[in-house]
């Protein structure tokens, strides 16, 4: 008989019934009762909070239409499912990607370690030490690598990061009559496109062709070569880099780090940059990213470096110590003059390649690349030996086979499983990488004659021939041979991430910066094979999992946002602002209006926004704000008057980077349309407006997301992050495209990133954290958001003077408190930041959007016990502060000049100051309960960027001084 059919339990023992893993409630940091944070609001319920907050004009009709939530277990069965429909086949592809094998202890104790993908950007050096470690090493693996002075702490991708490099040789050779930038047709196609979208705002003609007939004149600032080429030749480019040298211009090398332990390093033989990826020192190809893309130059360059960079220092006791140097908030300070739109990179992805490099050491590093190069010789002869064509020429991984039945080859690749790197119809190419075994190359020979076998190897040889042999040495510094087995490693590991304060420890509560819960749930499935091992250029039909799960993320993307469409490319927010900003660009010259290129943008905008408008070819103009930190209305309109017939568009952040709500975001939106612009939000506050409002809604035309920031994806110390970009219907056309093509089809699809899907591996944190939240959940969480902000406020008030209010005297989801006054009574702002982490605490944003204040946010994700530790911390600080200002303290010998306090200041021999050393580092009962130690104490900035060091010999050099 059928089955009877019941109406759906409500009330108690629904709830009785409920599944025992629902997300929601682990996430929102306040449980399931915010009553006693609601009553120090003096507000009945989320409802009544939101709509005193929020202003009624801006509130969505209805509530979001998402799928219903699932708990964690549902949702990784679902996404597991999801999972299964990519086929993880075998990918001699290459192109800039290749499979490898990460080290189990790498990814068991830094990818899948919280203590590591849960800290922020090491802006607050002292209790930053541990990855900045890393990235020296980091630093230290490119710099001697490539040959060349000194490298940033990583770049987006090797796309992107030529990109930057031809910005950089635009920009020192600052010649107005050179606008010309050689590009080698045998440069990976992606990087081609990428860097022909990055020129056409700013005026350069990217002229593509062979390299050796090149004829390059004065005209031309740079040129960029591939080594080994695309294809897998090595060229000797000495003759080449003379011949632009003697026209004035700077050569850019795109390299594989790999190949460079054999093969001589790119400053060797006269290059001005070397670019790349780290991604197949130990990272997971994932569809695309995250990965480690890299830049090195020559010193002379160095201020034009775009990027982080890690350089040495000293502490207040003298003793090394590490810190971001030269640009280290460079687009705040310099905003539209920044040397690039970048403000973190890929660091998680850095550090997991540079601890590849400790593990394996350079002795270790050339067995691998002598085995690949090896084995890649073995395959060739053998194939020589059935009468296919290989060259002749050196290559290391990679090689073209021509004058085969390319079809047939694929047709028998495929049903092996296996994908090989299309050429034309007479021609195939193969790479091999670190995972490629001798039973690999059989399988392969079989593909081009069934009854093949490999021929004698006795003979061959895995190193270069000169001119092209590496004979320099590199990695010599002792971390990267004390480390090469299991338990060396482990401990080193342990040993850094011991240094640095993240959200295992204590809540971040940095303002703009949303340092919410990432949850385990949402990390799990980053590591799985079906998602980590797929090539990006791998057919579409192998990917319908990954496929599956972007069409989810853009519908509710596109319904969270309010607009028609999503792209997911951009893998960075500044990449969002960049991709954002060139689909207005594209739809003003589409409607033959080039001319609009005036950016109106707030000064309390972040700086990225300006440096991003420069990027795509707009002149900047500032626009007040209010005494009330909104936009000052009647400059908008006199600016928006004056330049009417050239504005192309409006930047703005909402809520504002002030903190609080504009009423007036909607007449805003309507007064840029009336003069034909487009306005472009910023989505860096877009945790104050889920399922509340929208940008679609309010009117904005454009927004990108930071999924580091609203939608889980950790912050991994400075990276990885994604910018999805959302767009109204009419600029749907015009966002990016799939990088790649080739000449004849051409390179110009708009694309912002290497890979078509960006960073698309960690896109399933966002896909689980929207699956688990359901809109109900997603929306509540905004709510939180708001309350525990305007929690902070009222109790910190009394203390420190919250800067900006919206109408009656409510907060967004952040807010700013003023410290200015202290200054005249000796205590700045930094010393409050600094004395934060002797109580266990990273400070909230310093000094942004307003010098000598902080801004908190302190996100949903943080419970009432932990909001009243951070509020109880910061009002004993400011009782020391009043100790100083009464005279009680002394000015200059007191807690706040000498923080932070390290382990063996407080535990020396001598103790000359007048405080107590327990008030020193034990001021409260809860951190004598759990002590979190900086390991260095205030470090020097001005004497690091006076004494540049970046790489791991000058530590060395530090500590013997």
């Amino acid at each position: 008989m059928p089955f009877a059919t019941h109406a759906a339990p409500s009330g108690p023992f629904s709830e009785l019934i409920a599944s025992s893993d629902d997300f929601a409630r682990r996430h929102q940091g306040g449980a399931n009762d915010p009553g006693p944070l609601l009553a120090a609001v003096q507000q009945p319920s989320l409802d009544a909070l939101t709509d005193a907050a929020v202003p009624g004009a801006i509130r969505l009709p209805a509530p979001l239409t998402l799928p219903p939530a699932l708990g964690e277990s549902a949702a990784l069965a679902e996404l597991k499912g999801i999972a299964s429909l990519n086929q993880v086949f075998r990918s001699y592809l290459g192109q800039g990607y290749y499979d490898t094998l990460t080290p189990p202890v790498i990814q068991r104790t830094i990818l899948e370690n919280p203590g590591w993908y849960t800290a922020y950007t090491p802006y607050q050096a002292e209790i930053s030490q541990g990855r900045m470690e890393a990235l020296l090493n980091f630093q230290t693996l490119v710099i001697e690598l490539t040959g060349l002075e000194i490298a940033n702490a990583s770049m987006l991708d090797e796309a992107t990061a030529a990109a930057e490099a031809m910005t950089l040789a635009f920009r020192s050779v600052a010649d107005a009559r050179r606008k010309r930038f050689f590009v080698s047709r045998l440069c990976h196609p992606q990087t081609i496109s990428v860097v022909v979208t990055r020129a056409q705002p700013l005026g350069i003609e990217v002229v593509v062709g062979d390299h050796g007939p090149a004829v390059l004149d004065t005209t031309y600032f740079g040129a960029l070569v591939q080594y080994p080429d695309t294809f897998g030749t090595v060229h000797p480019y000495d003759d080449f880099v003379t011949r632009v040298h003697a026209a004035g211009g700077l050569v850019v090398v795109a390299t594989d780090l790999l190949a460079l332990t054999l093969l001589r390093a790119p400053g060797e033989f006269g290059a001005d940059v070397a670019v790349g990826s780290a991604q197949r020192f130990g990272v997971p190809m994932g569809y695309g990213g995250p990965h480690a893309g890299f830049m090195a130059t020559r010193d002379a360059f160095k201020r034009q470096m775009p990027g982080r960079l890690i350089g040495v220092s000293k502490d207040a006791q003298g003793n090394p110590a590490l810190r971001m140097a030269l640009g280290t908030r460079e687009q705040h300070i310099r905003r539209d003059k920044a040397t690039s739109n970048i403000c973190t990179a890929q660091v998680l992805l850095a550090v997991m390649a540079s601890m590849y490099a400790v593990y394996h050491g350079p002795d270790g590093l050339r067995r691998i690349a002598q085995r690949v190069k090896g084995l890649a010789e073995w395959l060739a002869i053998s194939l020589r030996s059935l009468g296919a064509t290989v060259s002749e020429a050196p290559f290391f991984d990679t090689l073209v086979v021509r004058n085969v039945a390319a079809q047939r080859v694929h047709a028998a690749a495929h049903a092996k499983r296996l994908n090989l790197r299309p050429i034309d119809d007479t021609a195939v190419g193969i790479s091999l990488d670190e995972t490629t075994t001798r039973e690999d190359l059989q399988v392969l020979l079989a593909l081009f004659r069934e009854s093949a076998v490999l021929v004698d190897p006795t003979g061959i040889h895995a190193d270069f021939p000169a001119p092209h042999a590496r004979h320099s040495s590199f990695l010599q510094h002792p971390v990267f041979h004390r480390h090469h087995t299991e338990h060396e490693m482990l401990r080193y590991i342990k040993r850094l991430e011991a240094k640095d304060l993240s959200l295992c420890h204590s809540m971040i509560s940095l303002g703009s910066c949303t340092m919410k819960l990432n949850a385990a749930s949402e990390m799990l499935p980053v590591t799985w094979p079906e998602f980590g091992r797929l090539h990006p250029f791998a057919p579409t039909e192998q990917a319908r999992g990954y496929h599956q799960l972007f069409r989810d993320l853009k519908t509710w993307l596109a319904e969270i946002t309010g607009f028609a469409a999503v792209s997911l490319q951009p893998n960075a927010g500044s990449q969002g602002e960049y991709a954002g900003l060139l689909a207005i660009r594209r739809y003003h010259l589409s409607r033959g209006e080039g001319h609009r290129t005036v950016c109106l943008i707030p000064t309390s905008a972040h700086g990225t926004n300006p440096a991003s408008a420069v990027m795509c070819g707009m002149s900047v103009v500032p626009v007040a704000c209010d005494t009330q930190g909104n936009i000052d209305l009647a400059d908008l309109k006199a600016k928006a008057d004056q330049h009417a017939s050239s504005l192309a568009a409006l930047m703005v952040t909402y809520p504002s980077t002030h903190g609080v709500f504009e009423a007036s975001i909607r007449d805003i939106c309507t007064m840029i349309h009336e003069r034909g612009g487009q306005v472009y939000m910023d989505g860096a506050n877009m945790n104050a407006q889920v399922g509340l409002t929208s940008p679609g809604f309010v009117g904005a035309d454009v927004c990108h997301l930071n999924l580091h920031k609203t939608f889980c994806i950790p912050h991994g110390g400075g990276g990885p992050g994604m910018g999805p970009i959302g767009v109204a219907a009419h600029l749907a056309p015009f966002l990016p495209g799939a990088p790649g093509h080739d000449a004849a089809s051409g390179y110009e699809s708009g694309a912002v990133s290497a890979a078509p899907y960006g960073s698309a591996s960690i896109l399933v944190i966002s896909w689980m954290y929207i699956r688990m939240m359901g809109a109900a959940g997603l929306t509540e969480a905004t709510q939180r958001a708001i309350l525990n902000a305007n929690y902070v406020a009222r109790r910190l008030d009394p203390y420190f003077p919250v800067l900006y209010k919206g109408a009656g005297g409510w907060v967004a989801h952040e807010c700013i408190i003023d410290l200015r006054a202290w200054k005249k009574e000796g205590v700045e702002v930094e010393d409050v930041a600094k004395r934060l982490m002797d109580y266990g605490y990273h400070a909230p944003t310093m000094s942004w959007p307003v010098a000598g204040t902080l801004m908190i946010e302190p996100t949903e994700s943080e419970s009432k016990a932990e909001l009243d530790r951070f509020c109880d911390t910061l009002i004993a600080i400011h009782g020391e502060m009043t100790h100083v200002a009464q005279g009680q303290l002394d000015r200059v010998n007191n807690p706040l000049k000498h923080a932070p306090h390290t382990a063996s200041v407080v535990a020396s021999d001598s103790w000359d100051r007048p405080y107590s050393r327990e008030l020193a580092a034990f001021p409260t009962p809860w951190v004598r309960a759990s002590k979190f130690w900086p390991s260095v104490g205030r470090v020097d900035n001005v004497y690091g960027d006076r004494n540049l060091v970046c790489s791991c010999a000058g530590m060395d050099a530090y500590a013997q001084a």
